[in-house]
């Protein structure tokens, strides 16, 4: 029984002394995450909130005032260009328009009239130079048998007053000739006037009519039949009778935050999900980017915000869909991803990795005497802090130690980020956890963590 108490003790004291022989060897260990430098293809992808609209809209509004008649059409409704779509009542425009026209076919008629009496005219400046003629050679014979004694003086007098009085007939016709036609040129004046009245009314009662001005939907309708709309007066706005879009160009309205707007361009694809059809992605492209900022809480561009407060703001992007469906809707929520910048075979690390790194904690520590007098009387600026990754290699001994590399990185993916200058690819990096990388020092001795598998995820989120 003692023998066997001597062996328990023997086995307790080995194993303490292998205990403590694997705890000396893993003092001084830092425990960590790893992974390889690899290449592979990154994307950079802004996101954006917004509504689905329609390139072209517009609020037929009332130019009329009166009670609404009819609406044609209900909201949802497609219709065509020229299409009567709602009518406002308009009896005193219709009766205008046609007292207007029964005033014209009078003018028109008085025309006619005028035009006759111009024959007429015409008529007797023709019969009196007829006269006159008659009357002219009379006169010759008479002046020539006066002249020779053969006629006597009485009926030579009576020529010559029947010759004059011909002259004056045909003077006295041409005149009422060119009065006919004064009166006629007149009433074609009158005959304008009247067609351009006719114009005015028949506007007026156009105005109590709205047509489709293209090809498109009802999106709103905010009247209804019995309502009385008025038209806007000057900064007075008047009544909507609907809301048409035209759904042929449809495109996604969203908001994106401010850091990323100097990414976005004219012409960058963008993949655009609807909330109200979830699994079903629209292609796009940017047309607009907004150079105006929007404050975030309100909506309102900076430059007409009369509030002095600082908070974040957005600028409007506005894509294009390349194939939409008739499935969209003006208002729908979406969400557009715009892809910025997109690489193919690059070296990446994961963005978890980066640390920023001061140059100062490497210089040696514990100064003394008269030149750390100096130095602590010196006020020496900071080093600014470099971006970089720590790079797991062996040392002289064979043993894992994390050396810090200064790194210029490129676009940035989703989890990875580009690495332009620094590494080579098949190099291992410390990628966590992320409270180790923040005490992680320079040349510190590491050991990869075996205990579970590597999870970039978590190991950025912890």
């Amino acid at each position: 029984m003692k023998k066997i108490l001597l062996i328990a003790l023997a086995v307790v004291v080995a194993a303490g002394l292998v205990a403590l022989f694997v705890y000396k060897q893993q003092s001084g260990y830092t425990k960590v995450l790893t992974t390889r430098i690899a290449k592979q293809e990154l994307t950079t992808v802004v996101s954006g909130t917004g509504q689905i609209k329609a390139k072209t809209y517009v609020n037929l509004g009332a130019t009329a005032m009166g009670r609404v008649t009819h609406l044609y059409v209900k909201e949802g409704d497609t219709v065509k260009k020229g299409e009567t779509v709602a009518t406002i009542e308009h009896v005193q425009q219709e009766a205008n328009v046609d007292g207007q026209q029964a005033a014209i076919a009078a003018a028109k008629t008085d025309i006619s009239s005028y035009i006759a009496a111009e024959k007429t005219a015409e008529a007797n400046v023709e019969h009196a130079q007829a006269d006159l003629e008659q009357k002219r050679l009379d006169w010759d014979r008479a002046q020539a048998l006066y002249k020779d004694g053969i006629m006597a003086k009485q009926d030579f007098d009576a020529k010559k007053a029947a010759y004059d009085l011909d002259v004056a007939s045909v003077a006295q016709a041409v005149a009422q000739l060119n009065q006919a036609k004064a009166q006629t040129d007149s009433q074609r004046g009158h005959l304008q006037t009247q067609l351009a009245s006719l114009r005015y009314n028949q506007d007026l009662l156009d105005r109590t009519i709205a047509i489709a001005p293209f090809d498109g939907i009802v999106t709103n309708e905010p009247v209804r039949e019995g309502e009385t709309v008025v038209e806007g007066i000057q900064n007075t706005e008047g009544s909507t009778l609907m809301t048409l879009a035209d759904m042929s160009i449809v495109t996604a309205e969203v908001k994106v935050d401010e850091t990323d707007i100097v990414n976005i361009q004219i012409g960058q694809t963008a993949d655009v999900s609807v909330d109200a059809l979830p699994g079903k992605v629209f292609k796009g492209h940017v047309t607009l980017v907004g150079d105006q900022a929007l404050l975030r809480s309100t909506g309102i561009a900076t430059s007409q915000s009369t509030t002095g407060t600082e908070e974040a703001k957005d600028f409007k992007v506005v894509v294009t869909l390349d194939n939409p469906t008739s499935e969209l809707r003006p208002g729908l929520s979406t969400t557009a991803k715009i892809t910025t910048a997109h690489k193919s075979s690059v070296l990446s690390l994961p963005i978890q990795a980066l640390t920023m790194h001061s140059p100062d904690d490497d210089k040696p520590k514990g100064q003394s005497g008269v030149q750390a007098a100096s130095n602590s009387s010196a006020s020496t600026p900071k080093s600014a802090p470099v971006q970089g990754v720590y790079v797991v290699d062996k040392d002289s001994n064979g043993r894992l130690r994390a050396k810090f590399v200064p790194v210029t990185t490129g676009i940035t993916g989703t989890t990875d980020i580009e690495v332009l200058s620094g590494l080579k690819e098949g190099q291992e990096i410390v990628t966590g956890p992320f409270k180790t990388l923040r005490i992680l020092k320079n040349g510190a001795l590491v050991k990869r963590d075996t205990a579970k598998p590597v999870n970039l995820t978590s190991s950025a989120s912890s």
